[in-house]
């Protein structure tokens, strides 16, 4: 379960703002605290910028878990996985929202606004917010991803 004493960061570019905003809204009523790392319109961004942003602050231990939205969560999560430290993983399913902290521990999960609606997507962030590492065979590979973050 998510620590609800760290805040979780969202962001988003152009194409993803207002489902970033949904499901900001979604998070504070349900008690989280939250950092909206942006945008705000309809204005066009570049959205390696944001997920940097984002991306950094997890890596730096702001937060423990942060939300990326643009318009099929692709682009957000290979750049979101530039980052050492950072692992992120496009969810567009239950059971991958799952599966991306129980296997993965990834700590940042992208979502595409153009392929899920809002209902769809506070379903899953429910599930990813539950589910944690659970080590087991998956530990070795997660502690390899790791090294190969510590090698950059």
């Amino acid at each position: 379960m998510a620590d609800k004493s760290k805040p979780i960061i969202v962001g988003a570019d152009q194409n993803g703002w207002k489902l970033k905003d949904t499901l900001r809204d979604y998070l504070i009523s349900k008690g989280y605290s939250v950092i909206d790392m942006g945008v705000n319109s309809d204005e066009p961004v570049l959205y390696p910028e944001v997920a940097v942003k984002l991306s950094e602050k997890i890596r730096d231990g702001v937060s423990d878990r942060g939300i990326l939205v643009c318009g099929t969560g692709a682009g957000m999560a290979i750049v979101a996985n530039k980052v050492p430290g950072v692992r992120a993983v496009c969810i567009h399913d239950g059971y991958t929202a799952e599966r991306a902290r129980a296997s993965n521990d990834a700590q940042v999960v992208t979502l595409g606004s153009q392929v899920i609606g809002p209902s769809t997507a506070k379903k899953m962030i429910d599930i990813w917010l539950e589910s944690e590492f659970e080590g087991g065979r998956s530990l070795p590979k997660v502690n390899m991803i790791k090294e190969m973050d510590n090698k950059r």
